[in-house]
Formats: structure tokens, C-alpha cells, sequence
């Protein structure tokens, strides 16, 4: 025996270690370990395949589209017969996965939620088309009806890079420069894909404070211009200006669009209708010529004064001098554009998010510490900087500069319009809702429904994001076939 107490007898051999656990717990151990080996949206994906409820899952992101948030809610609808109180239709998440239910987050910002965007865009093609051509409420009378695409730009608030189809971009003879020491000509052709186009050739000669101040009123200025217009309407038809509706009515959609100088512009539709609206038509004397000199003379004289502060002084913000309008119909022809392609251009950017344009960011910005953090280019971080500043102001403080600074100050929607102009975008929801509903829908008047719905969260698990984004592009490309299928008939055949 060893002197050592406990120690191993010489030459005895070690056997070796028998494990007793049952087999079962053996292979849930092993299966255990291969899970932790997975990532996180494996084991997700895992556990909700092998869910019972699985397929009604994914019922559900399909109906939706895909949708990259969506918004779950728990409750119940029970639709009775409002004499008798028998149920006639009741619909409950008691047997739902997770007992919810999934509904789209329609976000209209492709970066934010591609497939909600992609519904919003077409929403937004139908409302504009339908004020256009008709159709949605509207008459189809309106296609006869004076209209006009007009583009409003925002002034300069400093020479930037630019684009010019061949050619050069600031070109001097001489090279002069500014107060700061740098170049005020540029030589170089760009291209769009450049980082420079939009970038001031002086940051310190750029006037920021003027660029900001201009965006927090574009909303007023834009209700300066209308006011203007139905007030050039008016004279030229010797009516006071608060009889103008008993003549003739006018009626505007207009979408937001950022520049790539990060600076907003507006394209608008103007149409002039009669006394009735849509229905009716406007008086000989309103003509399409004299709705271009009312649009044309509003862009030049419409202006807002800001109040006088010791940051800036005193600004007088209007229009810039790159105005455009220009006749519509229902046929293209040569520049002047149909009402097809004005409705798509509309739709095309209405999607787009300040992020997308490289104008902004497409969330909220708590501080400086968030703002120098930006994944933004210098123009852009110093324009929210500005906003910041200028927010801290009390003369500004009711221009809300520092909530939307992550917009550069503009905080009016993207797509605005008349109440006459065409249909709304609950309308078009209420009538979609309905379609899917179909036979579900009680055709008696007399029913009455009871409903009780609250939210219980938002969002995807890692692995259902990874499935709700192939429902999506699934669909995306259904979408694409459906379209060539009708673009191209020949090919495809006979389309629905």
C-alpha cells in the first residue's frame, strides 16, 4: 500500500466511469447541447415549426403580407341581430397562436417595412389616379377638368455640388474663393452615385439656419400658395375672394420629396372643378391658361416672415426659382404627362423615408450624443445639429425644431391633399377589409356588432422574421409575375 491515504494501489489499474442516467435523458442532453449550439434564430425557428399552431401562424403573416412589424392584438367581434340578439357572425383569438392576432403595422417607409410601403404606395396611385381620371366616388367627368402637375422648389441657401447632364458642375474661368479660403467654382462633371452631389462647396458660408427655418414653415408657406392662387382666381374673375366657392372650387394633392441638397420640395396636382366639386365644371372664364398664371404668380409672391431673433435676425422664407407646372392628360404627350404617370411618381415617393434619400434619418434623436453618432453625411449632421440649436430658442420653441430634427425641421406629412380632391385612405382600407371579408360580411342592416380588442405587442421573434421576410418576397414576386402577365399578354397568356 502507498504511505499516501487514499492514493491508488501500485499497479492497480483504473476502470472506467460507467454513467447510470437513463437513455432517455442521455439523448435529451444531446439533443439539448446540438440547440445550443445553434444560433438563436435557429432554436427559434425550431420551436416554431414544431408548434400545433404553426400553419395558423402562417396564415396569418400571409394575410398580412409579410409584414416586417406587425401589431398583435387579443380580443374578440360578435355581430347579433339587433331585435332578436341572435349571434349572426363572432370571431374570438381564444384558438389563435398565442391567442392574437396579427395585423399590419402600415408604416408607408420602405426601410422601415418593405411590404406595408409597397401597400401604401398603391393606395397612394389609386387616390391620386382617382382624382385624375375617377373612379372611387369620383366622376369620371374630372379627366375634362383643368389640371396641372406643378413642381415647388425650396431657394438656395448656398452653391452645392450638382448634376448637369454633360456638364461641369460650379464652372468659373477665374478660381475664386470665399471668406473661409475654398473654392466657390467646381470643374468636375458628376454622376448621381457620387457622395459630393448635394454637399455645400463652403459648410461655413452654407446658411443653416435659413435652410432649417425654411423647412418649419413649408407647411404654412404651402397654405400661403393655395390662399394665393384661389385669391388670383377670384380677382380675375371679379368676385370677392370669399365667393370664390360659389363659382368654381379648387382643389390640390400634393407629396414631399427631399432633394438631394436635403432640402424638401413639393410636386402638387391642381385641378379646378365647379361649385359642386368634381361633378361639375368649372366657368368658361376659368381656364387652363389662367390656372397656370394663378399657380405661376402664387409661387412668386407666396413668402412667410419668421419673427426676429438674435441667432439669426429676421428671415423671409418663399419659394425658390426652379417652379414648373405643366398641363395633364389622360394620354402622355411628349412632356406633358398622363394621369397614370403622375399617379405613379406620386405613389414612387410617397414610400420614401428620409433615410432612403440620405435627408435625415427615419427615427427620433434624443441628443447631440445621437446626432454625431448618425450614420449621416456632414451636411445632413449639421443640419440636424442646427435644428437642435435653434430648438433650445424660446422664440422657436413652438416650431418643435428638436423633436423633428432627425427630418431637418420638416414635419409636415409626405402626402396631403383637399377634402374634395378624390377618396381618403381609410376608404380605400374600409373597401379592401371588406373584399377579404366577403361572404363573412352580414348584408343585414339591422345586425349590430360588439367588439373588444387590446394590444399586446409588436414585432417578430428572430426566427419568425427569417420566414415572414421569404412570405414576403414570396409575394413580392407573385406581384411582379402578375404584372408582366398583363403587360405582355402574348406571352403569358390571357390575364384576370
Amino acid at each position: 500500500m502507498s504511505a499516501e491515504s487514499g492514493n491508488e494501489t501500485k499497479g492497480e489499474t483504473r476502470l472506467p466511469a460507467v454513467s447510470f442516467a437513463p437513455a432517455g435523458r442521455t439523448g435529451a442532453l444531446a439533443r439539448e447541447l446540438r440547440l445550443q449550439a445553434l444560433s438563436e434564430a435557429d432554436r427559434d425557428l425550431i420551436r416554431l415549426v414544431n408548434d400545433p399552431l404553426f400553419s395558423r401562424w402562417k396564415e396569418q403573416i400571409k394575410a398580412i403580407g409579410g409584414c416586417a412589424n406587425p401589431i398583435y392584438l387579443s380580443g374578440s367581434t360578435v355581430t347579433r341581430h339587433a331585435v332578436t340578439g341572435e349571434v349572426i357572425a363572432s370571431y374570438s383569438t381564444a384558438g389563435e397562436p398565442g391567442e392574437r392576432l396579427a395585423v399590419r403595422c402600415r408604416n408607408r417607409r420602405a426601410s422601415v417595412c418593405e411590404p406595408c410601403s409597397r401597400l401604401h404606395a398603391g393606395d397612394t396611385f389609386q387616390l391620386v389616379r382617382a382624382g385624375l381620371s375617377g373612379g372611387k366616388g369620383v366622376p369620371d367627368a374630372v379627366r375634362d377638368r383643368s389640371r396641372l402637375f406643378v413642381t415647388l422648389t425650396a431657394p438656395s441657401f448656398g452653391p452645392v455640388h450638382r448634376v448637369l447632364a454633360g456638364e461641369r458642375c460650379h464652372p468659373r474661368r477665374d478660381d475664386p474663393r470665399c471668406e473661409h479660403g475654398r473654392r466657390l467654382g467646381c470643374g468636375l462633371m458628376h454622376t448621381d452615385d457620387e457622395p459630393v452631389v448635394g454637399l455645400p462647396l463652403c459648410p461655413d458660408c452654407y446658411d443653416y439656419p435659413r435652410h432649417v427655418l425654411w423647412h418649419a414653415h413649408a407647411g404654412k408657406l404651402w397654405d400661403r400658395f393655395t390662399t394665393a392662387v384661389r385669391r388670383y382666381l377670384a380677382s380675375a374673375g371679379g368676385i370677392p375672394r370669399t365667393k370664390l366657392g360659389d363659382h368654381l372650387v379648387v382643389s390640390f394633392a400634393k407629396v414631399a420629396e427631399f432633394q438631394r441638397r436635403a432640402a424638401i420640395h413639393f410636386h402638387a396636382v391642381v385641378r379646378l372643378d365647379g361649385q359642386e366639386g368634381p361633378g361639375s365644371s368649372a366657368p368658361d372664364w376659368a381656364t387652363e391658361e389662367l390656372l397656370l398664371d394663378a399657380v405661376e404668380h402664387a409661387a412668386a409672391s407666396s413668402f412667410v416672415t419668421v419673427p426676429y431673433s438674435g441667432a439669426y435676425g429676421t428671415e423671409r422664407v418663399g419659394w425658390g426659382g426652379q417652379f414648373d407646372a405643366h398641363p395633364i392628360r389622360p394620354v402622355s404627350d411628349g412632356d406633358v404627362p398622363s394621369d397614370s404617370a403622375v399617379a405613379g411618381y406620386v405613389a414612387k415617393y410617397v414610400t420614401k423615408g428620409a433615410a432612403e434619400t440620405a435627408a435625415g434619418l427615419d427615427y427620433r434623436v434624443t441628443g447631440l450624443g445621437d446626432i454625431r453618432a448618425a450614420v449621416v453625411n456632414s451636411h445632413v449632421r449639421a443640419l440636424m445639429g442646427t435644428c437642435w440649436r435653434l430648438g433650445g430658442l424660446s422664440e422657436l420653441e413652438h416650431l418643435g425644431l428638436r423633436p423633428w430634427a432627425h427630418s431637418l425641421g420638416y414635419r409636415g406629412h409626405i402626402l396631403t391633399k383637399s377634402r374634395r380632391y378624390s377618396t381618403t385612405y381609410g376608404v380605400l382600407r374600409g373597401e379592401r377589409a371588406d373584399h377579404r371579408r366577403g361572404d363573412a360580411k352580414p348584408d343585414d342592416p339591422s345586425a349590430v356588432t360588439e367588439s373588444a380588442w387590446r394590444y399586446v405587442g409588436s414585432g417578430h421573434t428572430p426566427g419568425a422574421a427569417g420566414l415572414a421576410f421569404g412570405i414576403a418576397e414570396d409575394h413580392a414576386r407573385s406581384l411582379q409575375l402578375a404584372r408582366e402577365a398583363r403587360e405582355d399578354p402574348d406571352q403569358w397568356g390571357e390575364w384576370p
